[in-house]
This record gives C-alpha cells, structure tokens and sequence, in this order.
C-alpha cells in the first residue's frame, strides 16, 4: 500500500487500539479518515444513540485535527461514497473494522468486491470483540454455543488477552483535503436534563474505566445490584460506539490486580457481550424473531395505556417508575431496574417484548444492536440461555431488596420522599395519615397501580404455560 489510504469509521470511534487505523498508519501512507451516515443499511440509531454518536465524532475530529488530520463526514450511500471518495483522493486502499449485522455485512462484501475491481486494496479488521463470532465453537456440535456459561468458559481457555495499540502523536493528512459536509450537533431530546454525567469520546472512555477500577470496582460482584450506588462501569455506551476496546478493559483489569469473583465477574459482563453478538451473527433476525420459535404464538396484549403509562414511568409501581424516569431523563437505566423493568413490560402487563426493546433502543444511550434484544429475549424467556418463563420479578419485593433506603426510587420518584420501607415500594399499603402528611394523593400526585401484581401474576404464568 502506498500514497493515500481511507479509513471507513464507524462503530469504532477511537485512535487507540483501532485496527484499521494501525494497519494504515504502519504503511507510512498519508491517512484519510471518514464517517460516513448511511442510513440505508442496518438499523438507525435511535435518538439518545445518535446524541451520543455525534458528540462522538466531534470528539474524534478533535483528537484527530490535534494530531494534523481531521474527519471527513459524508451523507449517503457508503457503496456510493467510497468508490468515488477513493477516485477523488487517488487513494490505494480503503480499511475499516467489521460490523455484524446481516445487511452490514452484505453491503460490505459488496463494497469490497467494487474497491478490489477497481484496483484498490480493501481490508476489514476485529476492531470491536475479543472474539469473532465465528471463533467460538461447541465442541460437541462444532457449532456457535446457545448457553452463556459454557461460550465464556471457552473465551477464558482461548486467552482473553490481546495486545494495545498507542496511536502516535502525529497523522500524516494528504498533500489536499476532500470537502467534508459538516459535522452534525449533538441534540438530546427536550427532557433529557442529566446528560452532564456523560463524557463522549475516546477520553471520556478512558476516565470512565480508570474511575472504576481504581475507586468503584470493589465489591461489583454484589454492589453492582445496587442502583444508588456507583459500582457499575458506565462502560457500555463508549463499547457501544467503540470508544474503548474490550481489549484495553481487559489488559487494564488484570494490570489493576482485579482478582477473584469481582474481577470474574466484571470480565464476564464483557463475556455477555460477546455471546450476545454471537447470537447476532448467526441469528440475523434477533431483534424480531424469538430464538424459541414456540414463543411467536405467544397471546400479548395490544394496550396503549399500559404501554404509555409504562413509557412515562406511571405504573403505580415505584421501582420500575424510577427505571423508566431515569431512563427517560439520562439515557440509562441501572441493570438490575432494567430486568425488572422489562419484565413488568412482558409479564405483567403482557405486552410483546420487541416493543419494549424498540422503545430502549429509542433512549439509550448504550443501545447495543446485539446486547439490546438478546438481554430482552432473556427476560422474555424466548431467548438464548433464557429466563425461565415462570421468573417474574415482584417490583414490590426488588424495590426494598436492592433499595433499601430508597435513595434510587426517590431520586426519580421524588412525588413519594416521604415513604420509606416496604410502603415505599407499594404506597398504597400505606395508612391515610402517613400519606397525608407526605401530600401523596393517589391516583393524583402519583398513580395507583395500573394492575394488580398478583392477578397480573397469575395471568402471566397462564399464557406462558399455554405454550
């Protein structure tokens, strides 16, 4: 390779440990980054992603004009715009990371084979797992695992391990730069008022996990279940949009001497990830399909209300209206709140799993195209390694069991502050005068619940057996 080489961003928007980005750099060539939006392929961001998406960028282009380069953002067809981008600069090659999604993958074999006949060198890379989804086999069916357990078992015997790239100091840019359309402005929605907690970009990435193995990783293996307390990474929407390697977290783990059952079990959060895309590869349709095919006859519900009053955080039940409170003011929502709030979704007011996994997809920030619907087809129990279908977590026990003090549900559900305990987690147990002198009017400054947990309950595992 020589002269000119492009290198094709995309879920994978950091310097360091970038693989097409080393490969171009170690060639001596002069370096074009891109970013191209094209909407045609894959499934669009939703609003939050996309938030964080261009912050991102923004953030690339600095670190790249600090280095004397910059991005090249482009609208369009990427089967269109690198062929005539590659004409344009006299480019030799074309390089980016791999991308996972059935239609992804078309389009880029597509767009390989048009580079390769018009003379050019075209190259793909690992640039976002520890494992391709294809290395990981069952070696009693030499096919992809279907259980989580024994798929990381396997990643930990292969070696977790790889090596770190440092991007150097200076980026060698072309003699004359293409026109670039201007970058787009990161616009969160109207009610997102606590995006400040976020960093966006490579750097953000880095303080994120430094900040956690250095002060809140200790105890993770139970704290992390604890959504008042900061022992979660905040990893995921910088994995998300490849702002880190999974190999970084992995080789900064283990330099951190994060040994024993938290260490294992933060590794395996990862390990989840990559059995996640596992599945994504080799069942395209994750996001629609239930991998239990018998779960397609399934009988939901088809209700608006329930469905809205889920949305706003108005269910009557303290816990998941924190989640969905949170979700809606920062983009996130704590893991644990997650599963009980998707299960409420599924099985208490029975409405179909995909558009819960639509409506998270729309607001989160760490909208993950494989993490995403396989966590809600284990919630449903239609997925891989699934949740029995008789689990359906009591949002009235969860609350006091990982919130004891109510610092979380208050926080979002600050219309109850004057509750505590087990009356917290269903206030309307709670006696008139504790609820007068809060100024809690049910069914007024907050809802009384929108079904009843232990009919909704019943109802549930009915329909579930009806399969």
């Amino acid at each position: 390779m020589s002269q000119h080489i492009i290198v094709w961003f995309r879920q994978d928007l950091r310097l360091n440990d970038n693989p097409a980005l080393e490969s171009a750099l170690n060639s001596n060539a002069a370096v074009i980054p891109v970013y191209i939006n094209d909407t045609s392929c894959g499934r669009p961001a939703g609003a939050m992603g996309l938030w964080w998406r261009d912050a991102s960028l923004a953030k690339l282009d600095a670190a790249l004009r600090a280095r004397g380069s910059r991005l090249i953002y482009r609208d369009g067809k990427a089967a269109d715009i690198l062929p005539a981008l590659a004409q344009e600069t006299g480019a030799s090659a074309v390089l980016w990371n791999r991308q996972y999604e059935a239609d992804i993958i078309a389009r880029d074999t597509d767009i390989k084979a048009t580079l390769k006949n018009n003379g050019l060198d075209a190259e793909s890379f690992n640039g976002s797992l520890l494992f391709e989804p294809w290395e990981v086999t069952s070696k009693s069916t030499g096919g992809p695992f279907k259980v989580f357990t024994p798929f990381w078992r396997a990643c930990r015997a292969l070696g977790l391990k790889r090596g770190l790239w440092t991007a150097p100091a200076k980026i060698t840019p072309p003699p004359s730069w293409p026109p670039s359309d201007p970058l787009p402005q990161a616009a969160p929605l109207p009610h997102m008022d606590r995006l400040d907690d976020w960093q966006p970009g490579e750097d953000g990435a880095r303080a994120a996990l430094n900040l956690f193995l250095t002060q809140n990783i200790s105890g993770y293996a139970e704290r992390r279940n604890l959504p008042s307390e900061p022992a979660t990474s905040r990893l995921s929407p910088h994995l998300r949009w490849g702002e880190i390697s999974p190999a970084r977290i992995v080789a900064e783990t283990e330099n951190a001497k994060i040994i024993g059952k938290d260490g294992d079990k933060f590794l395996s959060e990862l390990g989840w990830r990559e059995f996640s895309y596992q599945l994504l590869f080799h069942n395209p349709s994750l996001p629609e399909t239930c991998l239990q095919e018998k779960f397609e006859a399934f009988p939901w519900r088809d209700n608006a209300d329930d469905l809205e009053a889920w949305k706003r955080g108005e269910t009557g039940y303290p816990i998941v209206d924190a989640g969905m409170r949170e979700l809606r003011r920062t983009g996130f929502m704590h893991n644990r709140v997650r599963m009980v709030a998707a299960s409420f979704l599924i099985k208490h007011l029975l409405i179909d799993w995909r558009v819960g996994e639509k409506w998270f997809w729309e607001c989160l920030v760490d909208a993950d195209p494989a993490n995403n619907s396989a966590s809600w087809q284990w919630v449903a129990g239609c997925g891989a390694d699934a949740a029995p279908y008789f689990r359906i977590f009591n949002p009235i026990l969860q609350g006091p069991k990982f919130d004891a003090d109510g610092i979380y549900t208050k926080t979002y559900v600050p219309e109850l502050t004057a509750l505590s305990g087990k009356t917290l987690y269903a206030p309307w147990t709670a006696k008139t005068d504790m609820l007068d002198s809060g100024q809690i009017a049910l069914g007024d400054t907050y809802p009384t619940p929108i079904v009843n947990h232990e009919a909704a309950r019943a109802r549930a595992l009915e329909r579930f057996k009806s399969l």
